[in-house]
């Protein structure tokens, strides 16, 4: 073993040593101790040294910082076992084709102008972590082994596009159509599901989402193992992300989880070019030593990677620790600069800090100096770094990798603050990136960019095809259906919620909804697919009787008998615990649901996850994952809780959701539904479960439910249609002068039946009820009959599925829910046509108050409905107007106070 540096990591360091006799013998002694015992030995005597000088009232902070050099020293690298000349050779040939296809997309002439975009130097500078993955760490999905997930970083597309070209599994007509995606043959931006569903597995572009969704999916492979239902024992979750994106708050926010609940599976690569998309990420500092910090401090293994081999000789002379001192010493903004200049510049700023280390390099060349390398472009330091990683045991890993952004780039943008958006090379720029890398195009070539593929007996593309082939098959890729077969279950499976209920036996929708997942349990085969996910809200919704009865998933169990050990229902951990229960996170609940509810893709299994939480946390907090669930053709039950603006009487602004439901219906796949009664909730799960579970069809559910008690008419088999296409008549009126169609949802679905005999015994006027199960489907489906009829003249015209039932009754239509206006207004175009349409709603922010108070401030209880039905009728010269003032004085409305929904 080499002898350890003088003491200390730097040259102030020995400075200040005092007796370097005495030093030079604790240093002997460690280096003893590492040489016959190991480093495991040496690391208890020092955290014992630490603790009893602590014990003996010495003040030694902790420091969660290593010296800015590589973790694993060259003689324990583990050494690369592959050819590394024909892996150079594939590298180069990718680089080619990534940088090629976007440039030429970018040459492009199109009649409205403007350019596609694309980027070269984010891949440019993590080409080499992905070769060496490629060829050696990921493995794909195979019989007897499910394969690794790999989160690549978005901005790499290109790269990962131009291997699959030299793989065979892209064309050069889909290279040539680089996001151009319009007629189906191109190839998407970045990493989309939704766009390219047999290849990419993860959407990563909206940064700081890919680490947060891969943590709790690195959670669910454990979880799936633990219960029994998928062996992921050997499966790896790798995380490739940028420096900068580490800014994101998702990114780092659940990196705790990931070591308590020691994710051995997990591996997070940092692709630390110290530059964000317009300039340094940490221009006066260094972000490898502040990310270190992050990390360790959250227990997690720290491998950086920031010197490349050519420093190995140079750091070994450093017997003082000047160039250590140096390194550390010197800011990103710096490092960043000596790689945007040259070997001279090199030399004289960063060298030339100190006369020692000037002559340490003396005898170097400028060519010498700038070949000093960053160890992300050093493929023996990546595999030694991938390999470490890959045989932790006991926590997650992070792989700090320095590199530069825009490798190979030139001039034209290595370390430059634009290189980010660099799209378009000029031909001296192609020519030398060309020349550097080898790539045998001639120069006459040169102009048309050509695509570069070696035939298929060269010893590159039969190295490539052996890897891959070593490692299982080709990735990335993904599976759009899982292949076991699972059925739904029927109707009547839920009759404990299709029947009315009796006088004094009053119910929420959140208590139906806990009875309908309590039966789903209890089906030998669908039971343990089933995924219950709360945040922290489980006795709120009333299912803490589950705590007993499947348990809370700890990979540990329980430590500790619980308080309430002695309760019927108590609070049990199990290792293996069917409930996810995430704590006061509503985004780590939400990506584990995604986990859960892509499951079929990434385990070939099918989960069927549930998550319930208050309503106005969910979309309005994490919109962005449900985004990316909807790109993942996500599949699952999203339940919003105590949902609606007035149901949650007393909590006030923050709590009151009167938008979730326009919030969802911005999410193509994401099925929206607002069901007032029990039955109704039956039949929407039990038809979601068909669609997702039986027919694998890739939409999710958003159901919102209701924390407020009362009686439930029961189901009607004529109903179930209406329920799942959006609405149905709910009772029909009899009599009266004139008449109206009342709609509702949700719990102001009540107030409007109330309003109904309202109208009659006051005003003898016949108002028929509505429930509307599904404003946003009634939409869709209105949306869907008019673009055909557009679209074809000449056919016989659709009529939406609203305008047909609203066709067969007369009168003006009147809509109140506990939500937006906008939310029931979704339908006007498809109303009758010359039939008004009035839509009461819950615009502004909401309150904290009784029920009663809370719809009467919005205007959306049954006196409003009354005096909104009056109001169609008189608009349309039914009735007279003063009959609608005589309502109001009648009622006790105030019509001069200020306007609710802006007040």
């Amino acid at each position: 073993m080499s002898a350890l540096p003088h003491p200390g990591a730097d040259a102030s360091s020995a400075a200040n040593d005092d007796d370097t006799l005495e030093t030079q013998e604790w240093l002997d002694a460690l280096e003893a101790v590492l040489d016959r015992e190991g480093p495991e030995r040496a690391h208890y005597l020092l955290e014992r040294l630490i603790d009893q000088a602590r014990r003996s009232g010495a003040h030694i902070p902790y420091s969660p910082n290593t010296a800015y050099v590589n973790t694993i020293p060259p003689h324990l690298e583990t050494p690369h076992p592959g050819n590394l000349e024909i892996e150079e050779r594939i590298r180069s040939y990718v680089r080619w084709n990534a940088m090629a296809m976007v440039v030429k997309a970018n040459k492009l002439n199109p009649p409205d102008g403007g350019d596609l975009g694309g980027h070269i130097a984010s891949f440019a500078s993590l080409a080499n972590m992905i070769g060496i993955g490629q060829n050696h760490f990921w493995h794909a999905d195979r019989e007897g082994r499910g394969g690794d997930l790999v989160y690549f970083q978005g901005h790499s597309s290109p790269g990962i596009y131009g291997r699959a070209y030299l793989e065979g599994r892209l064309s050069e007509d889909q290279l040539l159509n680089f996001r151009q995606e319009v007629d189906g043959k191109g190839l998407s931006s970045y990493p989309h599901p939704k766009l390219m569903p047999e290849f990419w597995q993860f959407p990563t572009v909206s940064m700081g989402l890919g680490p947060l969704m891969a943590i709790y999916q690195a959670r669910f492979l454990k979880y799936l193992h633990a219960r029994g239902i998928a062996d992921t024992s050997n499966r790896k979750v790798w995380v490739f992300c940028g420096d900068g994106e580490m800014d994101e708050p998702e990114s780092l926010g659940a990196i705790s989880l990931a070591s308590r609940e020691k994710l051995d599976n997990l591996v997070f690569v940092i692709n630390c070019n110290l530059q964000r998309l317009d300039g340094p990420v940490r221009g006066n500092g260094k972000i490898i030593q502040e990310l270190e910090g992050e990390f360790r401090g959250s227990g997690w293994n720290v491998i950086k990677l920031i010197w490349g081999g050519y420093w190995d000789p140079l750091l070994a002379k450093d017997k003082e620790g000047i160039l250590r001192k140096i390194m550390e010493d010197t800011v990103d903004g710096e490092y960043q600069t000596y790689k945007a200049n040259d070997g001279k510049f090199v030399r004289e700023n960063f060298f030339g800090k100190h006369p020692k280390l000037l002559e340490m390099v003396s005898r170097m060349s400028d060519e010498d100096v700038w070949r000093l390398n960053r160890g992300g472009h050093d493929p023996h330091k990546v595999y030694a770094a991938f390999a470490a990683a890959d045989k932790t045991v006991g926590r997650p890993t992070v792989i700090l990798v320095k590199t530069v952004k825009g490798y190979g780039m030139g001039r034209a943008g290595e370390s430059l603050n634009p290189t980010h958006q660099q799209k378009k090379l000029d031909i001296d720029t192609i020519r030398e990136f060309r020349n550097r890398f080898n790539i045998p195009v001639p120069d006459d070539q040169l102009e048309a960019l050509p695509f570069f593929k070696p035939a298929d007996d060269t010893p590159e593309m039969q190295y490539l095809h052996e890897r891959r082939k070593a490692l299982g098959g080709f990735l990335p890729s993904r599976r759009t259906v899982a292949e076991e077969k699972l059925t739904a279950p029927a109707l009547d499976t839920f009759k404990a919620v299709l029947e009315p209920t009796t006088e004094g036996r009053e119910i929420s929708t959140t208590q139906a909804f806990v009875r309908i997942l309590t039966q789903l349990l209890r089906d030998k085969t669908l039971g343990p697919r089933v995924v219950p996910i709360v945040p922290d809200e489980s006795r709120t919704f009333g299912m803490e009787g589950m705590f007993r009865q499947i348990g809370i998933y700890a990979p540990e169990g329980q430590k500790y008998v619980p308080v309430d050990k002695a309760q019927v229902m108590y609070y049990r951990e199990a290792k293996d615990g069917q409930i996810l229960e995430e704590g006061i996170n509503e985004a780590g609940a939400f990506s584990s649901w995604i986990a859960a509810a892509t499951s079929y893709s990434s385990n070939n299994r099918i989960m069927i996850p549930f998550y319930i939480y208050y309503s106005m946390f969910g979309f309005q907090r994490v919109g962005d994952l449900a985004w990316a669930a909807g790109d993942m053709q996500a599949r699952g039950f999203l339940l919003g809780g105590t949902a609606g603006r007035t149901t949650l009487n007393g909590e006030g602004l923050q709590h009151e959701d009167g938008h979730s439901h326009v919030f969802s219906s911005t999410i193509p796949n994401c099925v929206s539904y607002d069901p007032t009664f029990a039955h109704e909730l039956a039949v929407i799960i039990q038809r979601g479960m068909k669609r997702m579970v039986e027919d694998q069809e890739n939409v999710f559910y958003y159901i919102t439910v209701m924390n407020e008690n009362y009686a439930h008419p029961g189901l009607r088999e004529a109903d179930i249609e209406g329920i799942n296409r959006g609405m149905y008549m709910l009772k029909e009126a009899a009599g009266g002068k004139h008449r109206v169609q009342l709609l509702g949802s949700g719990t102001i679905l009540r107030e409007v039946m109330a309003a109904q005999d309202m109208l009659q015994e006051d005003w003898d006027i016949a108002a028929d009820v509505w429930s509307v199960t599904s404003f946003t489907e009634l939409r869709r489906d209105g949306l869907d009959a008019d673009r055909f009829n557009l679209l074809n003249p000449t056919d016989t015209a659709k009529v939406p599925f609203v305008t047909e039932q609203l066709a067969k009754h007369e009168g003006p239509v009147i809509a109140s829910t506990d939500y937006m206006k906008l939310f029931a207004d979704q339908i006007r175009p498809f109303m009758p046509r010359n039939r008004g349409y009035r839509v009461l709603g819950t615009d502004g922010y909401g309150r904290s108050d009784f029920r009663a108070k809370l719809r009467e401030h919005f205007e959306v209880d049954r006196r409003f409905v009354v005096v909104a039905a009056l109001k169609s009728l008189a608009d349309e010269g039914t009735i007279p107007m003063k009959t609608v003032a005589e309502a109001i004085k009648k009622y006790g409305i105030d019509a001069d106070k200020a306007n609710p929904h802006y007040a």
